[in-house]
């Protein structure tokens, strides 16, 4: 019946086919990554088949970046893949779990499913499950914000519980503290923008640093000042190139080269009376994002302004951000221009290459600048990355500064108050209640399993320590023991465990409801 409807060429799966279609799918996903998870994670390496030499390879833990590199042709593992990239810009990290929950609990529910249960008492059950789970997470949750000493402990231990699985991992507690203090200079903004990250291939991770200001990765022009007390700013977006005859387009005939030459001098003349309207402004420093072409160069020597050049875009809008200025491209209307300030702008060495740095009280206060080495340029795109995770996670956490501990403690404490629900549910519901449980527990046994340890003694020592009423036992993944990971300062953000726990259940709960999958015709290639 279907082919009479359908475009020849599109294909059709119903009822249990397109659901065991998507619930294979999408576990396939999440035993993509979830080796990638906690302490123990392993790293995968991504290699693109049509670009060839570094750019083409990745190699990352990140459960985002992972699931956003490989091209997916089902449509429940898509969901899986919409559900980190989510998490991942709402808050930054958790990205790994939030899939291994979801395609947990569709494995859950997969078992279901074969005893007759109908979909929609699965879901019901999944729901109850989570309104619970999200209770019992929000008691565990600690909020310390008043004390600004215990906030900062909580934000690097945070920050540590973060970097343990990833590439920074050799020296958390100084990347620890250089995140938390990059973002207590945001004073509670989630706009990472002004900290600027500069990556250097040389020496090893350990040897990178924070620095207070702002560095700009360009060289000051030939024979113009490297060093300025008290500088008057001016970051533009002009054309600083037009010196040469350049005219696209257009036929010019001439007769012979001395009428070339006026045109030249026409142009020169152009840009000279440019240059003198920029000067006459008072300024001594101008930032370009475009180039400058070396006459321009000259004539901003002879005005003694330093000139900076072809300064990216991402690094000029920060700049104006941090300076004060305003990013000016006509310099008709001096009284219209914002000019920005700071105390010294100067050229500085960092490693092998020359930088010029903007520092002092004039500068936006929170601006700074870590300074990541590295031996290889994969090492630094992916310490890049695990920096950024810290800084939007700490930045979240300072907005909304409630804490839960880490190390499969708030999963258990969800497993233990939800499974107790299901003691409390009659009918098939409580099924399902139940296995929303037992797909909790799974993110402490993968932990365990990931970093070598016996996860079926540790997992059920640690729920045997929540039943008896030990809401702060975790486990240890150095030394395989349950513990009180409060005191190990094993913390992470309860908007993060929050949004884990809340988009895992929506997806598993949208890709249960589907009982149709419908491909259109591919399009027919024609050959002329």
């Amino acid at each position: 019946m279907s082919s009479a409807i359908f475009q020849e060429g599109s294909t059709q799966e119903r009822a249990e086919n397109a659901r065991m279609s998507n619930i294979v799918g999408a576990i396939a996903v999440g035993d993509l990554v979830k080796s990638t998870l906690g302490p123990g994670g392993m790293d995968k390496i991504l290699m693109s088949a049509s670009t060839t030499g570094q750019s083409g390879m990745l190699v990352t833990n990140d459960g985002a970046t992972i699931l956003k590199s490989i091209a997916l042709d089902n449509a429940a593992a898509k969901v899986l893949v919409n559900i980190s990239k989510v998490q991942d810009d709402e808050v930054g990290d958790g990205t790994t779990s939030v899939c291994v929950l979801a395609s947990e609990l569709l494995r859950q529910a997969e078992k279901l499913l074969d005893q007759k249960l109908h979909p929609q008492t699965i879901v019901d059950g999944y729901r109850a499950a989570t309104d619970c789970a999200r209770q019992a997470l929000k008691d565990l949750s600690v909020d310390r914000s008043q004390n600004m000493e215990q906030l900062r402990n909580d934000l690097l231990d945070i920050a540590k519980t973060t970097l343990s699985s990833k590439v920074l991992s050799v020296d958390k507690q100084k990347f620890a503290e250089i995140c938390v203090e990059s973002v207590l200079k945001l004073k509670g903004s989630t706009n990472l923008e002004s900290i600027q990250i500069i990556k250097l291939p040389g020496g090893r991770i350990v040897d990178s640093y924070l620095v207070d200001g702002f560095i700009l990765n360009k060289k000051i022009g030939v024979n113009q000042p490297k060093s300025l007390k008290n500088p008057k700013i001016l970051v533009a977006n002009t054309a600083m190139d037009t010196d040469k005859v350049k005219i696209f387009g257009a036929r010019v005939k001439v007769s012979d080269t001395a009428e070339l030459a006026l045109m030249e001098r026409a142009e020169r003349e152009k840009m000279k009376a440019k240059v003198a309207k920029i000067a006459a402004l008072g300024i001594n420093v101008f930032v370009n994002r475009q180039l400058i072409y070396n006459y321009p160069e000259q004539l901003f020597a002879e005005y003694g302004i330093m000139a900076i050049e072809h300064a990216d875009f991402e690094g000029i809008e920060r700049l104006a951000l941090v300076t004060g200025g305003e990013i000016a491209s006509t310099f008709d209307d001096p009284e219209l221009l914002k000019l920005g300030s700071c105390d010294s702008v100067e050229e500085i060495q960092v490693a092998s290459e020359k930088m010029v740095i903007f520092n002092g009280a004039n500068i936006n206060s929170e601006a700074s600048t870590i300074i990541l080495r590295g031996a290889t340029q994969q090492i630094l795109d992916e310490a890049e990355r695990s920096i950024h995770d810290a800084l939007a996670v700490l930045s979240q956490t300072v907005n909304e500064p409630s804490i839960v501990y880490g190390g499969g403690c708030s999963e258990m404490a969800m497993s233990v108050a939800v499974e107790k629900l299901a003691t409390k549910t009659a009918g098939k519901q409580a099924l399902a209640i139940n296995a929303f449980a037992a797909a909790l527990r799974q993110l402490p046994t993968i932990l365990c399993d990931n970093c070598g340890f016996d996860s079926a003694t540790l997992v059920s020592n640690l729920k045997v320590a929540h039943y008896n009423g030990d809401s702060k036992a975790g486990l240890d993944l150095f030394n395989g023991q349950v513990v009180d990971v409060s005191e190990l300062g094993i913390a992470e953000s309860y908007k993060l465990k929050r949004q884990v726990l809340l988009s895992a259940s929506e997806a598993a709960e949208m890709i249960l409801r589907v009982d149709d999958i419908i491909r259109a015709a591919p399009r027919q290639r024609r050959n002329y």
